[in-house]
């Protein structure tokens, strides 16, 4: 058994919390920080990738100086911010950056590489561990691009998958762009969003290529073709890679929401936060409830137990939903009132580990050494 670290993005600054090895509940947590003091912390990752300690990143955004990217190589203790400014577009792209929304590592066998989302939708790598990065021209210059409106949180690329099986396929996702992905390292792009449905486009143009209000994806552990998609409205599946998408959420009592995770190590298991609706956007019902699938989507049960009974107001946003991959696999979640909930047994029951912190922009936790 090993420690477990969890980090908790917020819209001012980020909180670092860990629990000794073998102490599981809400026992154990020890809360550091803020870190980045007033800073919005919209993008966290951890990287263990390699033989020394793992290199924590942190994508900040002051209100005074601007975004940043930093990292720290002892588990937050003391941070590290580049010189030169990390993730910036190149000035013939005549585009500033407004956040980073997403960091991410590359595959095992590029140990220096690091992806950053942003906004506007730019995918940026990087092959010195994050300390700089570079625009993905072959993305930011797809033809489908003059077509991506920015909806209502903005232009943001928000999910970047990287394949386990082969670091050079990557399937990224852009609200409001739509899913795509490369089997070439980037160097080409193709929209992948067939059969996920738009509800609130026009008529006969409810299933468009691209151009979709995808909030998240992500990757099945059983099975890297599988994946679970969380569209503005509509719950979606994969089976062939993203290629094509089916509805999974007909028994769920909303399918407007933000997160979805999966297992780190169980096919066929995935959480969802399900909102009211796009213009309410609280809890389903009011309830505070995590819902889980333990068959691919083909059924979903609410997870209550410890959360909160009376009415809730406290949407998740889309990365503020997590698991970890310790046994049994940890899962976490904040909302919008400041809190943060955690279960040690994969959902089944709640412990309330933190609560009156600033609004929770992003939930990360992982198994530490």
């Amino acid at each position: 058994m090993a420690d477990v670290l969890l980090a908790v993005g917020t819209r001012k600054g980020l909180f670092l919390a860990r629990q000794e090895a073998g102490r599981r509940g809400s026992a154990g947590w020890e809360f550091t920080g803020p870190y980045f003091n007033a800073q919005a912390i919209y993008s966290f990752c951890l990287d263990r990738r390699g033989s020394g300690p793992p290199r924590l990143l942190a994508g900040g955004d002051s209100a005074h100086w601007g975004p940043s990217v930093f990292h720290s190589d002892d588990l937050g203790r003391t941070w590290t911010e580049p010189e030169q400014p990390p993730v910036r577009f190149p000035q013939d792209t005549g585009t500033s950056l407004e956040r980073v929304w997403q960091l991410q590592p590359g595959g095992e066998s590029e140990p220096g590489v690091v992806y950053a989302g942003t906004e506007p939708g730019g995918l940026f790598r990087s092959v010195d561990g994050g300390q700089s990065f570079e625009l993905v021209r072959p993305l930011w210059e797809h033809p489908t691009r003059e077509e991506w409106v920015p909806g209502g949180g903005g232009l943001g690329l928000h999910t970047i998958l990287v394949d386990p099986r082969d670091a050079r396929r990557v399937t990224v996702a852009v609200s409001t762009g739509g899913a795509y992905r490369t089997a070439d390292g980037g160097a080409s792009w193709e929209p992948c969003n067939r059969g996920v449905s738009a509800v609130f486009m026009p008529e006969g143009r409810q299933y468009p290529e691209y151009g979709q209000c995808v909030h998240k994806i992500a990757r099945d552990a059983g099975n890297p073709e599988r994946f679970y998609l969380q569209n503005h409205w509509g719950v979606f599946r994969s089976d062939d890679n993203a290629t094509s998408w089916r509805s999974i959420g007909d028994s769920l009592p909303s399918d407007f929401g933000f997160p979805v995770a999966t297992h780190p190590r169980r096919g066929g298991v995935a959480y969802l936060f399900p909102l009211n609706a796009d213009a309410d956007r609280v809890p389903a019902g009011h309830r505070c409830r995590v819902h889980r699938t333990q068959d691919a989507g083909e059924s979903w049960e609410a997870l209550g137990t410890g959360l909160p009974e009376a009415a809730h107001y406290g949407p998740v946003l889309r990365d503020a939903l997590c698991t970890d991959d310790a046994d049994p696999a940890g899962v976490y979640f904040g909302n919008r009132n400041g809190e943060v909930f955690a279960s040690a047994d994969e959902g089944e029951s709640w412990q309330q580990l933190a609560s009156h912190l600033p609004d929770v922009l992003c939930v990360r936790a992982a198994v530490i050494d």
